[in-house]
């Protein structure tokens, strides 16, 4: 069992909400390189031989399991790019936690990017008459003294073929300086999916997240949730798009707090090639509501602290 130091596990606190153990099916990369894993019965998983990464292999008879694959950077100046690929066999269950912190305190720039593939479903051996339940959780948090900057650049790609429910939360807390996030999900035959979006920025903070959904098979359906808060000068921008190409439903909502002097753009985008196709997208940017901050104070909280349980209870 690895041996893991305060400062790094003050940060997987922060990642990994189920809580991180060297248990079962669990992988922690650490300042570029696997520190320590393990796998379960139902679970394996292998390191990539042509490039930084691994296979998680996750068998049809995964019931109710989870894998843990956390990163941690902590050294200032570093780089680390790696390569993550699922192979989730027809009838799994089984929850996926993720995340990156990035602990800078130096005066480098300190950066990880996270290419993440899932293959959903209908790889052998097949389980008749079942499809997979897959949930996805990633944290982002950067936190340190220094002055280097802390940059998350997570890529992600989901295949699901059909008969599938995909679940993915992606919550980025605080401290990351700079995020570009790009994801695209495509859809099969009667799978659903869900994706929920929380992400705060402060101070000169800037994020960038792309959402391109295509839903391919019939009766496939997609549900994109985005809750933001901007404060500072921070800038945001959302592009989440639904492509529909057969008999389909999906819906966008795009729900924004806006702050100080900050910037939020957000460009939902609905792109129909079937007649059969139903989408529908929604996007509000505003101010904290002055009622909810006076009804708040009565209750004894001063103007900051209404504004924190505001905020809390918005990105819940």
């Amino acid at each position: 069992m690895a041996e893991i130091d305060a400062i790094t596990q003050g940060v997987l606190d922060k990642i990994d909400g189920v809580g991180f153990k060297q248990e079962g099916a669990y992988n922690l990369r650490y300042n570029g390189y696997p520190l320590c894993h393990g796998d379960s019965e139902h679970i394996k998983i292998k390191r990539k031989e042509d490039k930084p990464g691994i296979d998680v292999i996750i068998s049809g008879d995964a019931d109710g399991e989870y894998v843990h694959i956390p990163v941690v950077v902590n050294t200032s100046g570093m780089t680390d790019e790696v390569y993550n690929d699922f192979y989730i066999e027809d009838g799994a269950r089984v929850t996926i936690v993720a995340g990156c912190g990035i602990h800078n305190s130096g005066c480098n720039d300190s950066r990880h990017d996270g290419i993440h593939t899932f293959h959903v479903g209908k790889i052998p051996p097949f389980h008749v008459g079942t499809g997979c339940n897959v949930r996805y959780e990633e944290k982002h948090y950067g936190e340190g003294e220094g002055t280097g900057a802390r940059i998350l650049n997570p890529m992600t790609k989901v295949y699901m073929v059909k008969d599938s429910v995909f679940n993915m939360e992606t919550v980025q807390i605080e401290g990351v300086d700079s995020t570009k996030r790009d994801t695209e999900i495509f859809i099969g035959e009667n799978c659903k999916l869900f994706v929920t979006e929380k992400l705060m920025t402060h101070d000169r903070q800037m994020a960038v997240s792309d959402i391109d959904v295509i839903l391919q098979g019939a009766d496939s359906s997609a549900q994109i949730i985005s809750r933001s808060v901007a404060k500072g000068t921070s800038k945001q921008t959302f592009h989440p798009k639904a492509v529909g190409e057969a008999l389909c439903h999906a819906h966008i909502q795009c729900d924004s707090i806006i702050m100080d002097q900050a910037q939020v753009c957000s460009i939902p985008e609905i792109d129909a090639k079937h007649v059969d196709a139903a989408i529908i997208h929604e996007a509000a940017i505003g101010r904290i509501n002055n009622e909810q901050l006076i009804k708040l104070n009565t209750f004894g909280l001063n103007e900051e602290e209404a504004e924190a349980v505001i905020i809390e209870n918005f990105l819940r």
